[in-house]
C-alpha cells in the first residue's frame, strides 16, 4: 500500500515531516534551523554594511506611525526596505523553530532531551527579536549589535546539538576517542568561541557601523585586529593538533573528516580575513567573513560532537513507531 509519505506532492510531505516525524525528517528540520539562523546572522550584517542599521528608526514599528515602510524624510528608502527585509526574515527563522517544536512533540516515542532543545529554538528567537528593540534604541551601539551575534552563536549552537541528538538515542554517553583527544575538543570549541569575541570586538571597533550615529568601541583597531589574529593561530593550532591526534589514535573515519574540514574552513576563514584587512575591509569582504564566522563555528561543533555518541533508540532510525504500524 502507497503511504502519503511516498506522495511526490512537497507539501504532503512536508506536513507529513510535522505531524508523523521520523528520525531523518526531525534532523532535517534542525538542520534547516542551522541554516536559517546561520543566514540571518549573515543579513544582519548585510544590515551593518550598507548603512542601514537604522533603516527603521524605530522598534517594533518600523517609522513611529507605521509597522511597514513608509517614506521618511530623514531615511532613505533603500535603507529602510533592507532593514525591512530582515526583520521579515525573523519570521521564517521563527516559523522553522516552531516546526522543530513540532515534530518533536510528535516524534514517537516522544524524546524529553529533543524537546528541550527544540523548544530553545523559538525562545531564542524571541530573545533575539526584543533585543533588535534594545539595539535600535541605544542607535547600534557596538555592545548590543555584538551581542545580536553572540545570541545567533548560541542559537546556532542549540540547532547543531538537536540535530546530532536526533541522530542517536538517549543512552549513557560514549567516547569514541580517548578522554584526552575529547577534552582538546572541549578546549578547541572553547577558544573558537572566544574567536568569535574577538571578533565581535574588531567588529565594534572598525568600520561599517551601520548608520552615521552609531558609536564604536574607543580601542586601537589595529591592536584589536592582531589580537583577533592571535587567537584564531590558537584556534588553528588546535584543530590542526586534534586532527593529528584523531588520525594517530585511529579515531572513527567520520571525525577524522569533520576535523579535517575544520581546518579547511578555518584556514579559508584566515584568507579571507587577512585580504579584507589589506583591500580596507570592503563590505562584501565582510560579508563573506561573517558567513566564515558562522561556518567555522559549526564545522568546529562537528568536529567537537563526533568524538561522542550515545546508545541507538531501540526502534529504526529512519521510521518511528507510528510509520512503523502503518506499513505494517
Amino acid at each position: 500500500m502507497k503511504l502519503p509519505s511516498d506522495s511526490v506532492n512537497p507539501l504532503v510531505r512536508l506536513l507529513r515531516s510535522l505531524w508523523a516525524p521520523t528520525t531523518r525528517s526531525m534532523r532535517g528540520w534542525a538542520m534547516a534551523s542551522v541554516v536559517v539562523n546561520a543566514g540571518i546572522a549573515v543579513t544582519g550584517a548585510g544590515v551593518r554594511v550598507t548603512g542601514s542599521g537604522l533603516g527603521c528608526p524605530t522598534w517594533p514599528r518600523c517609522t513611529p506611525d507605521s509597522f511597514i515602510p513608509v517614506a521618511h524624510p530623514e531615511v532613505s528608502m533603500i535603507n529602510m526596505a533592507v532593514e525591512f527585509g530582515n526583520r521579515l526574515l525573523t519570521f521564517l527563522v521563527l516559523a522553522v523553530g516552531a516546526a522543530c517544536v513540532i515534530a518533536a512533540l510528535r516524534l514517537a516515542p516522544r524524546r524529553r532531551s529533543l524537546l528541550r532543545l527544540a523548544w530553545l529554538q523559538p525562545a531564542g528567537i524571541v530573545l533575539q527579536a526584543l533585543w533588535g528593540g534594545v539595539v535600535v534604541n541605544t542607535l547600534l551601539n557596538p555592545f548590543t549589535v555584538g551581542m545580536h551575534f553572540v545570541f545567533s552563536v548560541g542559537l546556532i549552537s542549540a540547532c547543531w546539538l538537536l540535530y546530532v541528538r536526533a541522530g542517536e538515542g538517549d543512552g549513557p554517553l560514549r567516547r569514541v576517542v580517548h578522554r584526552d583527544v575529547r577534552r582538546l575538543g572541549h578546549v578547541l570549541v572553547a577558544a573558537t568561541f572566544a574567536l568569535v569575541v574577538a571578533g565581535v570586538v574588531v567588529s565594534g571597533t572598525g568600520p561599517h557601523s551601520g548608520d552615521e550615529m552609531a558609536s564604536r568601541f574607543d580601542l586601537d583597531i589595529e591592536a584589536m585586529a592582531r589580537l583577533h589574529a592571535d587567537v584564531a593561530y590558537l584556534v588553528v593550532g588546535l584543530t590542526f593538533a586534534l586532527l593529528f591526534a584523531l588520525h594517530v589514535g585511529g579515531a572513527p573515519r567520520a571525525a577524522r573528516r569533520a576535523a579535517g574540514a575544520a581546518l579547511a574552513v578555518e584556514l579559508a576563514q584566515g584568507v579571507i580575513g587577512y585580504t579584507q584587512w589589506f583591500l580596507a575591509v570592503p563590505a562584501m569582504l565582510v560579508l563573506l567573513h561573517v558567513l566564515g564566522s558562522t561556518l567555522v563555528w559549526i564545522s568546529v561543533l562537528r568536529a567537537t560532537t563526533s568524538l561522542r555518541t550515545r546508545e541507538p533508540e531501540p526502534f529504526p532510525v529512519d521510521h518511528s513507531p507510528t510509520e512503523a504500524a502503518a506499513v505494517a
